[in-house]
């Protein structure tokens, strides 16, 4: 008569314990991994990332999106001004 609780092994004959000790062990070396990547990325303050995003919206052609940066836009020429349309209802 076998034992009434055995520790069951798969293929390899290993323990599901220390399978699932190595597949915990895999994940924090793939985490650490990932983490010491986000470590060496290149960094820079906030002011200069800032300038960077000013010094490109100057070169840029202008953004209608952004008016306090090119002032009052025409309605004519502001691709996002509500249209004016001659009556109260379309037909399509």
């Amino acid at each position: 008569m076998s034992a009434p609780y055995e520790i069951r092994t798969n293929d390899n004959g290993r323990s599901k314990k220390q399978s699932m000790a190595e597949l915990k062990l895999r994940r924090l070396n793939e985490l650490n991994q990932r983490l010491q990547e986000d470590l060496n990325r290149r960094r820079i303050p906030v002011s200069e990332a800032s300038m960077d995003l000013i010094a490109f919206t100057d070169k840029e052609p202008k953004d209608f999106m952004v008016p306090s940066r090119w002032g009052a836009v025409d309605k004519r020429d502001d691709p996002y001004a509500p249209q004016q349309s001659g009556g109260c209802c379309s037909v399509m």
